[in-house]
């Protein structure tokens, strides 16, 4: 059941209509990012309690027993300039504490709730396409974040992106760019709440060209993958740029995975984990 929630914030109301009593205090802060461009950890969601306590991320809307179209004030600040944007990211911890999918042996691929996320995400996300969708063509996904380079946010990567000729460079046909709007939170037993990429959102808005069968992302860090592990290769962190900028050449040997599996009709039947191995049985022959 929707939740209506009208939030107040630099002299403005905003109202969210498209979450659940199931989605979390976080899921309205991401909900909010999207509206505001005041980042969850920056906002301070103010009238949001639980047995007298402020409510955590992690605690459902349905909780906190609020009525329909309940007035709540955000406090935040959001990024005004790009020089601020530009500047060099924090040390990221989730880079060194990911854990790997296997040793979370948790079904979360199908979870109601969590395809019912999904689901609202496919309707409510609004994506701008770069360059259209080609048919018969594989999707690669690929993570800015410690990947490609080091990032913070969505101002950030646009800018990047066009610096580094990425999103300018008429050889290449990026289609699009998603920010963590898209994202959802799921729940482990052992590591709570955490925060996924899910693919669905991709199959979901271009069903006609995208699925599981065609579709690769790199990541970092192994949890994004926890909606979508079979599609996922985990990369090796992208870090210390300045020092690291002719050492690393992990996306040169990924390069020649991705000309290999492209020759295949189905991604399904690969476990990318191993994709070293795949590629030196390939080159040997």
């Amino acid at each position: 059941m929707a939740l209506p929630i009208i939030v107040k914030w630099g002299g403005q109301e905003y109202s969210v209509t498209t979450l659940s009593e199931e989605d979390t205090v976080l899921d309205l802060k991401q909900f909010l990012k999207t509206l505001t461009g005041v980042l969850p950890e920056r906002q301070k969601l103010l009238g949001l309690k639980v047995k007298g306590k402020p409510a955590e991320n992690d605690v459902k809307l349905g909780a906190l027993k609020l009525k329909p179209n309940t007035k709540i004030m955000m406090m935040g600040t959001r990024e005004e300039s790009l020089e601020d944007v530009l500047g060099p990211p924090p040390d990221n911890d989730d880079v060194v504490n990911d854990f790997d999918i296997e040793d979370e042996v948790v079904e979360v691929e199908n979870r109601e709730e969590n395809l019912l996320k999904i689901s609202r995400r496919v309707k409510e996300y609004k994506v701008e396409i770069l360059n259209p969708p080609r048919e018969g063509k594989k999707l690669l996904v690929l993570d800015v974040d410690y990947t490609l380079f080091a990032a913070t946010n969505m101002k950030w990567i646009e800018a990047k992106m066009k610096e580094l000729g990425v999103s300018t460079n008429a050889n290449y046909k990026i289609t699009f760019m998603l920010d963590s709007a898209a994202m959802i939170t799921v729940h482990t037993p052992r590591r709570g709440l955490i925060d996924v990429k899910p693919l669905g959102v991709i199959w979901g808005k271009f069903s006609e060209f995208y699925s599981k069968k065609n579709t690769i992302m790199f990541d970092d860090i192994g949890r994004n993958f926890l909606m979508n592990p079979q599609n996922g290769l985990k990369i090796r962190p992208f870090m210390k740029a300045h020092l690291n900028r002719d050492k690393d050449k992990e996306l040169l040997k990924l390069t020649q995975y991705l000309k290999e599996i492209a020759k295949l009709d189905d991604f399904l039947e690969l476990n990318h984990k191993y994709w070293e191995r795949y590629l030196s049985k390939k080159q040997g022959q």
